[in-house]
């Protein structure tokens, strides 16, 4: 297990900065989820990171030891990181046990080192040792990846968007199976990804890289409840914005007097208010009536689990998006009273 530290780092392509002065600390044995829309500079920091470019400006150090800065650039091979490539890349004329060991020592490679250690650890059987990969699932080709990648025992372990080409069954099974054999391992791991609900399931800390910087690095639940600007909250996840403004503590607009985030000092003044849909309790019109607000179902997104209604507030000029349990899905054009239930973010405007 190593700790990753970034300071400071650059990269710049024909003049233009893809990467602007990235902090980032990753912790022995963590998962760190990097991530960012696509042009955001994931890929190009995951590659900065390997050693397959070189950065401009700022330092890399890997177990504290230097591994880029200052005129440093060691290669990639000296690094210690295991890489796991989008579509795995398994060489097609060698067999499971052949691609695990490839990149060992001759000796190693001809005892079959760790094979099927390597195989328990992401859930495939030790019989699939001798099969080519396109005997394979996108599924267990991308865990053979996995086992190639921890094979050398590496200090860390990158992943760049390694279920994107996965249908979405699969991908929720292959990335359990995934977090499970890096867990066990206790391997430390960058994963680069677009993919939300992805970076919120896997990482033990999110880091949110927007056009070339590093906009917020926290846990997945603070970054969904507590997004640091109006831009991200719409990145993550659904959003409900509302103009409002701020007084004696708490927020106003069309929803009502909503509480602040603990911690949030939020000066007077014009702002906008964010929640998520799910904060919105969605109660039928003949319910309890105090403290909440009416409103009329104007369209339905049915999602089977669960339901996006957009409503129309009758006492404001306002539509929200709410989320409700597929079972308590009401009618369009339905009467409905609302209540908002835990606290808000606020942006200054």
């Amino acid at each position: 297990m190593s700790t990753l530290r970034i300071s400071g780092l650059q990269k710049a392509f024909d003049g233009q900065l893809v990467l602007h002065d990235i902090d980032l600390a990753v912790r022995s044995g963590s998962l760190v989820a990097l991530l960012g829309p696509s042009g955001s500079g994931k890929t190009t920091l995951l590659r900065v990171l390997c050693g397959f470019e070189r950065a401009d400006a700022g330092s890399i150090e890997i177990d504290g030891r230097r591994v880029a800065g200052d005129g440093l650039h060691l290669p990639t091979e000296q690094r210690r990181i295991g890489y796991v490539p989008q579509e795995g890349a398994l060489f097609p004329h060698l067999t499971v046990a052949e691609n695990i060991v490839f990149g060992l020592p001759r000796a190693q490679r001809r005892a079959r080192h760790r094979v099927a250690e390597l195989l328990e650890l992401v859930g495939l059987p030790e019989s699939y040792a001798t099969r080519a990969p396109q005997q394979l699932s996108g599924g267990q080709q991308q865990r053979v990846a996995l086992a190639r990648a921890l094979a050398p025992s590496p200090g860390l372990v990158m992943l760049d968007e390694p279920f994107s080409s996965l249908d979405a069954a699969l991908r929720v099974e292959t990335r359990e199976a995934v977090a499970h054999a890096l867990a066990a391992a206790g391997a430390t791991a960058v994963l680069v990804t677009h993919d939300q609900a992805e970076a919120l399931s896997l990482g033990h800390e999110v880091a949110v890289l927007w056009r070339g910087r590093l906009l917020q690095s926290t846990s997945p639940q603070a970054l969904y409840r507590y997004p640091a600007t109006r831009e991200l909250a719409a990145f993550i996840g659904e959003a409900v914005l509302l103009p409002g403004t701020v007084a004696n503590g708490l927020a106003h607009c069309a929803l009502g007097a909503l509480r602040i985030q603990n911690g949030l000092h939020a000066e007077d003044g014009l702002v906008d208010v964010m929640l998520r849909p799910e904060q919105i309790d969605v109660r039928p019109e003949a319910g309890q009536r105090d403290g909440t607000l009416g409103a009329v179902v104007r369209n339905i997104t049915f999602h089977g689990q669960d339901a996006a209604l957009t409503l129309q507030l009758i006492d404001a000029d306002a539509t929200v998006r709410a989320r409700v349990p597929g079972y308590r899905t009401p009618r369009e054009g339905e009467r409905v009273r609302l209540a908002v239930g835990g606290e808000v973010s606020v942006y200054p405007r």
